[in-house]
């Protein structure tokens, strides 16, 4: 198409310019003949051809005076199909560079300038490309150990999507809860890793339902810094990295509360504590009692509240005091879904089966979140049974040093890392280099020792009683973890003893399935919605969990192993 508009406008070139030279040297042929000549006004003439024939092809046409002068046609048969005006300007243009081969310039030498030897230059070359394959080598691990991208989602219908969206929310529950009663046999899936899941196949269909149909309204009250400001960095940043990928969410937010199936109460509860509590006071009802008269506000200001009691709301709180800012407030305590980092069954605020088990993790640069994050070693490199430092603090792990400290030189059991044992290897390279890690519960019954030993493939040994592990519905913890009992402490090494090393490969290998990778936004969310199914119930006191019953923190690509890592909050 491209050459012949080129060839159309070159034989237009011939017609525009053929026809007044030909009527021009007709008038001078007749005024030779039959008149004298004037040669003033024939010198004035030809000036004007002259500047008739440079400047109109210059203005008048789209391509340079040496194309039409100079470079001639380039004849294509119209039956040769180029694939594209791409391939046929690359062959003019190739046409052209061979009639015309470009002339090398000659280098310029000052006289004090010394020309390098070859082999100078060559050792020159050889130092910078293998500088450039080092960078290139560690740039390319460093991005395929962060850059995530989801799977693609499996289209739609527009017939059935147009019913979908047709529904009223109350509809759309019902459907979905009869979709996933009849979700379709999951066997072999790229990425999910079945090891872990409790039922893969429930999982999978409740999560691609979540996504088609799920809308989340948030509300705009509340003044910073308590609401709408994410705290994220520290060991309470899930909560904010939660409120940040909520709130930039354009796929599960709707700004029409009509449409909402969930209602988010965007508070941090670490935010909490700094604006209201009073240092070294040690009490909490003023943060209870700021978190009252932030829901009765809610319940007055609009009608959804009131409408279900509170039951289609939810919160996030990843700070040990997240439950108990909730106490003064009987149906913010007993209905609303919370998404707690502890977990605690025994206080009577978190409800196994409604609320979530947050996993809690420790973010020390919100700008870089994945620094010093990276897998471990070889089983064969792992000289060490099991594993841990920390503070003395709360019931388990006084009996846990009391038992194993300096007892065995299997276990590395420690308070605080001492200097001269950090100096030899660091906290980090005990964790890549045991088997196990111990992880005990401190104050509270959460520990981001969980998430970190996930990290490094250390396999968790996880002590303290009454704790519902993170997303607990939806993975088998005993498929990539060890439950140990408080009172069995003293039997700690016998226990890991007897673990079959083909077990303990097992569960390694599931370890690293169950690394996963980006946004707790789909988690809790996910998990939350089973909850809106009590909204429609007749029974106010059953709670239903059927509908989205559970999720993992996983934004569609979930537990792919060959996608590595982004932290368990975020």
């Amino acid at each position: 198409m491209i050459g012949n508009k080129k060839l159309f406008s070159h034989d237009l070139m011939k017609q525009l310019l053929w026809r007044p030279i030909v009527a021009l040297m007709r008038e001078f042929l007749w005024c030779c003949a039959w008149k004298k000549v004037d040669w003033r006004k024939l010198l004035f003439l030809g000036v004007v051809m002259t500047i008739f024939g440079i400047l109109v092809p210059t203005f008048a046409f789209p391509h340079t005076v040496n194309m039409w002068f100079l470079s001639p046609p380039l004849a294509v048969s119209s039956y040769v199909s180029l694939n594209g005006s791409m391939q046929l300007r690359e062959a003019l243009t190739e046409a052209r560079a061979q009639q015309f081969p470009p002339v090398s310039a000659a280098s310029v030498l000052s006289p004090n300038t010394t020309v390098p030897s070859k082999n100078k230059r060559a050792k020159v070359s050889r130092t910078r490309n293998s500088v450039l394959k080092r960078r290139k080598k560690k740039s390319k691990e460093n991005d395929e150990s962060k850059v995530v991208l989801p799977p693609p989602r499996s289209p739609i219908p527009p017939r059935k999507q147009r019913f979908i969206w047709s529904l009223s929310p109350n509809d759309a529950l019902i459907y979905a809860k009869r979709e996933i009663e009849h979700a379709p046999v999951v066997i072999d899936d790229p990425y999910l890793s079945a090891p872990i899941f409790r039922n893969i196949s429930v999982f999978k269909r409740s999560y691609e339902l979540m996504e088609t149909i799920l809308k989340v309204y948030i509300y705009p009250d509340g003044d910073k810094p308590i609401f709408h400001q994410p705290h994220l960095y520290g060991i309470y940043a899930s909560e904010g990295w939660f409120m940040k990928f909520m709130e930039e969410s354009r796929e599960f937010v709707t700004r029409d509360p009509e449409k909402a199936h969930l209602f988010y109460l965007p508070y941090s509860a670490r935010q909490l504590e700094l604006a209201v509590y009073v240092p070294n006071s040690h009490n909490l009802r003023p943060l209870s009692i700021f978190m009252r008269d932030y829901a009765n506000m809610i319940a007055a200001k609009y009608p959804y509240w009131n409408r279900t009691h509170g039951r289609d709301h939810f919160l996030v709180a990843c700070h040990d005091w997240g439950p108990y800012t909730l106490t003064m407030h009987e149906e913010l305590t007993k209905n609303t879904v919370k998404a707690l980092c502890n977990a605690d069954v025994s206080e009577g605020i978190f409800t196994a089966g409604q609320d979530i088990s947050l996993p809690e993790t420790t973010i020390r640069s919100p700008k870089r979140p994945l620094r010093n994050v990276g897998g471990g070693l070889r089983v064969s490199q792992r000289p060490i049974l099991a594993f841990f430092a920390g503070n003395m603090h709360g019931r388990v792990r006084p009996t846990l040093l009391k038992y194993w400290h300096n007892k065995d030189d299997d276990m590395k059991i420690y308070g605080p890392l001492p200097i001269g044992v950090s100096r030899k290897m660091s906290y980090v390279q005990h964790m890549k280099s045991s088997k196990y890690c111990i992880c005990p519960m401190g104050y509270e019954v959460n520990s981001p020792r969980i998430v970190e030993a996930i990290y490094y493939e250390c396999v968790p040994v996880i002590i303290a009683d009454n704790f519902v592990l993170p997303f607990n519905e939806v993975l088998d913890w005993s498929a990539f973890s060890v439950v140990i009992a408080e009172k069995d402490i003293p039997k700690l090494k016998e226990i890991l003893l007897t673990i079959p090393l083909r077990r303990y490969l097992t569960m390694l290998a599931n370890l690293k399935m169950a690394e996963p990778d980006s946004n707790p936004t789909t988690a809790v969310i996910h998990f939350g919605v089973g909850k809106v199914q009590q909204s429609i119930d007749d029974e106010p006191k059953r709670v239903r969990h059927s509908t989205w019953p559970v999720s993992i923190p996983t934004r569609r690509r979930l537990m792919n192993p060959h996608r590595k890592k982004l932290l368990w909050s975020l």
